[in-house]
């Protein structure tokens, strides 16, 4: 599969972004999930009435799901897969560990790949000497620094998974 160089999940509200998840994670579903599936889940969820006077009496852009994977559906195709539109941030230990390596003056703003080397080189172990993270945070990081690259590529800026609470 070739990657999308732009990150689509960017592009969806937060809302889609877990009702798209839920779908593509229901083990009802045997087939790979597209955008197309999702557009028409949710248009035979609502009823006709409802899905004409949604299309013509909209107030904000953002209210309508089927609208915004309208647009999704638009610049992706419809055979576009679901997983890609779904938003992902890095839990709270490994922004941590992000915020440290983008405040690090030895490196330009870091990717997925530059924060797995880091981890590797002793990272998680350094923020654990110096209390920014408590000793059971640093053990899953790796795993999940994985799970991201997976999902996103190694030259993802680690950045843009930054999770804001």
């Amino acid at each position: 599969m070739i990657r999308n160089p732009i990150d689509a999940s960017v592009q969806v509200s937060p809302e889609l972004s877990v009702f798209i998840e839920s779908r593509v994670n229901d083990s009802d579903i045997e087939t790979t999930v597209t955008l197309g599936d999702i557009h028409n889940f949710i248009k035979g969820m609502l009823p006709r009435p409802l899905i004409e006077s949604e299309r013509l009496h909209r107030f904000d852009p953002d209210e309508s799901h089927l609208e915004e994977l309208d647009t999704l559906i638009e610049a992706y195709g419809e055979d576009a897969l679901a997983i890609e539109f779904i938003r992902t941030t890095a839990s709270e230990a490994l922004t941590r560990v992000i915020e440290t390596a983008i405040n690090d003056d030895n490196h330009e703003t870091p990717t997925l790949a530059d924060i797995r080397a880091a981890l590797n080189a002793g990272l998680s172990n350094r923020l654990v000497g110096e209390g920014v993270l408590d000793d059971d945070e640093d053990d899953p990081l790796l795993e999940e620094i994985d799970f991201l690259i997976e999902r996103h590529g190694p030259d993802m800026l680690a950045e843009n998974l930054i999770r804001y609470e």
